[in-house]
């Protein structure tokens, strides 16, 4: 069979990687995919995700059998349902489904309808309303901008100051565009956080195991909300226990209420969870799609055929009759995302990377290390250059974390590119408890 995938950023490498792998795959496609991805897919770099004719077209043109969409973007575009209208099998949701994730206050009511576990909120579309009271609180809180912002609309408040200036960023100096003309603004949740990930046709029900993700620039937690700056798998927080409450309070009221509501959920929902010292999931966000950095280690970890359980949830017919969906999950597997200067705020361009073969690979044989590459172009003399904030995802795996660990920072060491940053403590948590 023929899969298209849709995007061009690390999370789209590692499912075109994955994808790949299997035997019911003949042919990856990727629109527009990157020069990173040409190892494991064929990339039509004219066709871009926002272009929804040329997407058509293409699918109809190369008689694909399954569109994976990668972005948010295109999802709350209505990607999804052009496609769908077109006889394609896609997986994703529908743009109604899709504003779990294009609007936080959407979300935010969705849960209050159905009992889902979330931080108390308000929104606002006024500025000086909004400062007001978070003045008047007078307590640390979370701004986010109600839109899609690329994973970077979010401020974490430790003061009414930081507060009220995250405010007047996104709200009156646009810093996320349109996404920030109205925001949320949350209680603050006590816990660690956890990344949980449910494939659904709509009713069937298939999870994936949980990762953690590091948000911050900095170690340490400290900086500003990036996309993501590494993450991990598995995440020891997220145990047995926790898991049957995150499925039973979150995933399935969640899905049951989509469905309810006339938006049957069609895809891969992303949690975003906060658990408290207590071992109570919270909802911090929904994603309607696989993360950015979370997938290259999923996909890395992940023993077995990912594609029947995107197929089937694509076309109605997911087999749910295991809740892993016939994967397995050993050892585990760390990300690192080594980024550029300045990011996530504004970065230079067209810095040459040393360390990669030609393919865009480790320059290395090392089968437990794949480099995902999340924003590089070809250079003038056929290596690769930088193209983006986060330029590289190094992943590894190994029988621990701590292997995994030690596998992707001894990779990392062995990557350069002028101005490049990373954070020195990913997983760290995991080795601590």
């Amino acid at each position: 069979m023929k899969v298209l995938v849709v995007g061009s950023g690390g999370r789209e490498h590692a499912l075109a990687w994955k994808i790949a792998q299997s035997d019911r795959v003949t042919e990856v496609i990727a629109a527009p995919g990157s020069a990173g991805m040409e190892g494991v897919a064929r990339c039509v770099p004219a066709v871009s995700v926002g272009d929804q004719d040329a997407l058509t077209s293409l699918c109809q043109g190369e008689a694909v059998d399954l569109v994976v969409v990668g972005p948010e973007d295109p999802l709350a575009a209505g990607l999804a349902d052009r496609l769908r209208e077109a006889g394609f099998a896609v997986f994703g949701p529908s743009a109604a489904a899709a504003r779990l994730e294009g609007s936080k206050a959407f979300a935010k009511a969705f849960m209050e309808r159905h009992g889902v576990p979330t931080a108390a909120h308000r929104r606002f579309d006024d500025v000086e309303e909004a400062v007001a009271w978070v003045r008047e609180r007078g307590t640390r809180c979370v701004v986010k901008a109600d839109g899609l912002a690329a994973g970077k609309g979010v401020a974490m408040c430790e003061t009414p100051g930081e507060a009220q200036t995250a405010l007047r960023e996104m709200m009156q100096d646009r810093r996320f565009g349109d996404a920030g003309a109205s925001v949320v603004v949350e209680d603050w949740l006590e816990g660690e956080e956890a990344s949980y990930y449910a494939i659904t046709d709509g009713e069937n029900i298939v999870t994936l195991a949980a990762a953690q993700d590091h948000k911050r620039a900095l170690d340490g937690d400290r900086g500003e909300n990036t996309g993501g700056m590494g993450a991990y798998s598995p995440a020891p927080v997220f145990d047995a226990e926790v898991e049957r409450r995150a499925y039973e309070r979150i995933v399935v009221p969640t899905i049951r209420g989509m469905a309810e509501e006339g938006m049957p959920y069609v895809g891969v929902l992303y949690v975003g969870l906060m658990i408290d010292a207590a071992g109570d999931p919270y909802v911090i966000e929904f994603n309607v799609r696989f993360g950015d950095p979370e997938t290259q280690p999923l996909m890395l970890q992940a023993e077995g055929d990912v594609f029947p359980l995107l197929l089937g949830a694509a076309t109605g017919a997911l087999d749910a009759s295991s809740r892993d969906g016939g994967l397995a999950w050993p050892g585990a597997a760390v990300c690192v995302v080594m980024a550029s200067d300045g990011y996530p705020r504004d970065y230079p361009k067209g810095k040459a990377i040393d360390g990669l073969a030609g393919d865009g690979a480790l320059a290395r044989e090392d089968d437990s290390v794949v480099v995902f590459h999340a924003g590089t172009r070809r250079a003038e003399n056929g290596g690769f250059e930088t193209s983006g904030g986060r330029v590289l995802g190094v992943t590894a795996r190994g029988a621990s974390v701590q292997e995994a660990r030690d596998r992707a920072y001894k990779a990392v060491a062995e990557i350069s590119f002028d101005g490049a940053q990373h954070r020195g403590d990913i997983a760290a948590r995991a080795l601590d408890r």
